[in-house]
């Protein structure tokens, strides 16, 4: 399950991609400036669904709903990482 600390980090990346400031992101989600800087420096210990969803609409993403994984990650599950990271992958 991911933290809020992961969510804001993956916002304030995804804010940066995109060449937005956090004033205007802000604007744009119709929240506060100082609770967007907040979530994005990992202060903030809870944040209401609308205002969550109203920040990741404002940058194009989505939240999504899946079956919580109850063990560890499969070696399928690890070798899709593999691509995402190819400077762990000591074969090479």
């Amino acid at each position: 399950m991911l933290s809020l600390l992961t969510v804001g980090e993956q916002i304030a990346s995804k804010r940066k991609a995109l060449g937005l400031t956090q004033p205007e992101l802000a604007k744009k989600a119709k929240v506060g400036l100082s609770t967007l800087d907040a979530l994005e420096n990992g202060r903030l210990g809870e944040m209401g669904y609308s205002r969550i969803t109203n920040i990741l609409t404002a940058l194009g993403l989505e939240l999504k709903l899946q079956e919580a994984s109850a063990g560890r990650p499969t070696l399928e599950e690890l070798m899709e990482e593999e691509g995402d990271d190819q400077g762990l992958d000591r074969r090479r």
